[in-house]
């Protein structure tokens, strides 16, 4: 399924060297544009990617950089397009014109993939990671060949006739090493390394970065998302897993087992049911989809879907409130665990099985206030509903990121 999404500002609609045929050779064999951002200059367009519209006396203060430097590094920019002045307003004490400088988001395009254990979301942005088209399909199989194929074909699809890309981000649940190779990826049964940073490369036509999927949804947030201009903060998703990313001094924390489950067996209920692995009362155990499925199936003596169980806990149902409710508290126990040990106060909440904070607001915050002293500072809560196409729209941020921030191509 394809669906198309109004971009704001004006899209480049030159077309890109794509192929419509799924054969084997890239879906765009023209070269990716060159990066204007390395050298000196790029610490002036990150400034404007992050805050524009932002005033030139802005950027020079927070660069410390003099107004004749901010001119000679914002020039090569602003000609090859990337910026762009907007709008003119006057200061208030001198009553100069003012003409602040922001991204011109059309500039580049980027393509974000997801990778499930059963389907490939992909997604286009802007610079900005506007999502601007989105298509799905299902995998025919777990192994790396059909995961490139189906990623190939979806890409192939969503930039037939449309702007040139200037690189693809991928990402699964999964250990991944250098933005190129995936260590370990349970869901899709790989237990060997895979190149598929060099094997979606070679197939898409363009530097292609991986990465594990908190991770990039961590970015997300932190660069265009809910934590935007926040040094600070944790995400934590529930869904069909438990997720957890930080950004302490406005830098992801990354390592081989970030974004890797870690939090998964964490102990919430020392009375609560066992997870597959034995852990009685962890995070898998009371947050997942399958577990809070499988424990009012039983009470119900039938199957019921992750949706149900939270309209039922809503209605008041006797098996699934019970249920439902436990799960909020722990939850708010698991949000207060992460803020105490790491000094955060704003904490994302998000993952496709997020509604069961709405639902079950009062046993989250119940959770909260349970395992955090009353003393401390209030907790931010940002309750951020999420479906694969956000996912998806996290790697395209891998990319985005490693586009502006390296000198060089992604590695395959």
């Amino acid at each position: 399924m394809t669906e198309l999404m109004g971009s704001r500002g004006t899209m480049n609609t030159s077309p890109a060297a794509c192929h419509n045929s799924m054969e084997d050779r890239p879906v765009d064999a023209t070269p990716a544009p060159s990066n204007p951002l390395a050298g000196a200059s790029r610490a002036v367009a990150l400034e404007v990617l992050l805050r524009g519209p932002v005033p030139r006396s802005e950027i020079a203060r927070r660069l410390a950089l003099s107004a004749g430097s901010l001119t000679r590094l914002a020039k090569p920019l602003i000609d090859s397009g990337l910026l762009v002045e907007v709008g003119t307003s006057r200061e208030a004490r001198t009553g100069r014109p003012i003409r602040p400088l922001d991204i011109n988001p059309t500039a580049h395009h980027f393509v974000g993939a997801k990778v499930t254990s059963d389907e490939v979301h992909v997604v286009i942005t802007t610079l900005r990671a506007e999502v601007i088209a989105s298509a799905h399909a299902a995998l025919p199989g777990r192994d790396p060949d059909s995961v490139v194929d189906t990623v190939r074909t979806l890409t192939g699809e969503l930039t037939a006739g449309g702007p040139r890309i200037t690189a693809a981000g991928v990402c699964l649940g999964g250990r991944v090493a250098h933005h190129a190779t995936v260590t370990a990826a349970p869901f899709l049964e790989w237990s060997e390394d895979v190149p598929l940073g060099r094997l979606l490369t070679d197939a898409l036509g363009f530097p292609t970065a991986v990465d594990n999927d908190l991770l990039a949804l961590t970015r997300a947030e932190h660069w265009f998302g809910a934590a935007r201009g926040h040094d600070r903060f944790a995400v934590v998703t529930i869904g069909a897993g438990v997720g957890y990313g930080l950004v302490i001094h406005d830098t992801i924390v990354d390592s081989p087992d970030a974004g890797f489950g870690l939090l998964g067996h964490y102990p919430l209920d020392p009375l609560g049911p066992l997870c597959p692995s034995g852990h009685r009362g962890c995070a898998t155990a009371m947050l997942t989809h399958s577990s809070i499925c499988a424990a009012v199936s039983v009470g119900l003596r039938r199957s019921v879907t992750y949706d149900e169980c939270l309209d039922l806990a809503a209605s008041g149902d006797p098996v699934a409130e019970p249920v439902v409710t436990a799960a909020g508290r722990a939850l708010g126990r698991l949000i207060a665990a992460a803020a105490n040990f790491t000094l955060v106060q704003k904490i994302v909440l998000t993952g496709e099985g997020i509604r069961l904070a709405e639902v079950a607001r009062a046993a989250v915050d119940e959770g909260v206030r349970a395992d955090r002293d009353p003393g401390f500072a209030a907790l931010d809560l940002d309750i951020r509903p999420s479906d694969f196409t956000q996912w998806a729209r996290g790697a395209a941020v891998t990319a985005i990121q490693t586009y502006v921030l390296d000198d060089t191509p992604v590695a395959g």
